[in-house]
């Protein structure tokens, strides 16, 4: 059996206490990944 390659599958989206947002991926092997945004302070767009 060749390499096993991770396929990042979007798991979701959330906001960290700190007002991030946080995106959640996952691999059917069991691996997880979370990538942090920055919000950039001021008012929300509209």
């Amino acid at each position: 059996m060749g390499e096993h390659v991770h396929v990042r599958i979007g798991h979701g989206v959330r906001v960290s206490d700190d007002g991030d947002l946080v995106e959640l991926s996952r691999c059917r092997c069991g691996a997880t990944w979370a990538k942090s945004y920055r919000v950039a302070d001021g008012a929300p767009e509209e």
